[in-house]
């Protein structure tokens, strides 16, 4: 009992109450995350036109759906959780059965907080990309931590289910959901980069004809750098060539005086071997 591993924080008795208090907060916190979503989606739509209206609506409507899929992911965690306890506690108390399997429970806290900090970094990381204070890659990597917590999560609910329970068959297919629109996520995160990116290259509207000036002076050095970069290629390539051929010259036997290897026989006309004579 001494050489077993406790919790930093956390008795024992206390840590059925953690599950339930952390499962409720996660999902406290994905219910906001859908809230700040609808905000935001309503200011982009007053803040913002044309292609960047059209990017930013596209990226919080994949966050609106990823957010919906986490909640059923929890809400179904949730249900094989209790699922879990009622099969295996036997005689002992809720809070038994936690103190009990407290390592199970301890890895299942951790699962939750995972998912939930996921969801709130991805919000995060949503709002300052629509207000244009943030990177499109954080998106993407958040997406990826969502899709790590949630099998995290999985994996640890898996670990005392029955093989048979329809609730641990639900958790996973709500785990490919997740997984799939959190790359829906990372697919309209990237092609709206683009789309921006392409954007903002292109557009000279609003440009004053000295900032115009020194933007084509700029590209024309720019043009002139690559130009000179590709003749450079170019020579070097012309280079590389020479000495390829010249070593395969060197290496040809003619040149040295030695006979050259027969030609291989073709393969319609290959004899057959002699046969080996009698000693």
């Amino acid at each position: 009992q001494e050489l077993r591993p406790k919790s930093l924080d956390i008795r024992q008795e206390e840590l059925g109450d953690m599950v339930e208090k952390e499962m409720a907060s996660t999902s406290e916190a994905i219910e906001d995350a859908v809230r700040r979503i609808e905000e935001m989606m309503s200011q982009a739509r007053s803040e913002s036109s044309g292609v960047k209206l059209e990017v930013n609506e596209r990226i919080l409507n994949s966050c609106t759906d990823l957010m919906k899929a986490i909640r059923l992911l929890v809400m179904t965690s949730t249900n094989l959780q209790k699922e879990i306890v009622e099969s295996g506690r036997g005689a002992a108390t809720t809070q038994e059965f936690y103190a009990k399997n407290s390592r199970w429970t301890e890895g299942l806290i951790s699962a939750s907080k995972a998912v939930g900090w996921g969801a709130t970094q991805l919000v995060e990381s949503a709002d300052r990309v629509v207000l244009h204070t943030g990177k499109y890659e954080e998106l993407i990597v958040c997406s990826h931590e969502i899709a790590a917590s949630t099998a995290q999560l999985v994996a640890a609910s898996k670990v005392k289910a029955e093989k048979s329970s329809k609730n641990l068959v639900k958790l996973q297919e709500c785990s490919r959901n997740v997984n799939e629109m959190a790359a829906n996520v990372v697919a309209s995160t990237k092609s709206g980069q683009e789309q921006i990116e392409e954007k903002d290259t292109m557009d000279f509207s609003g440009m004053s004809l000295i900032k115009l000036k020194k933007e084509e002076m700029e590209t024309q050095v720019k043009v002139l750098e690559l130009e000179k970069r590709l003749e450079s290629e170019r020579v070097r390539l012309g280079e590389l060539r020479k000495q390829h051929y010249g070593l395969a010259g060197a290496c040809d036997p003619a040149e040295d005086g030695e006979a050259k290897p027969a030609p291989a026989p073709r393969r319609g006309i290959l004899k057959k071997p002699p046969l080996a004579q009698k000693p």
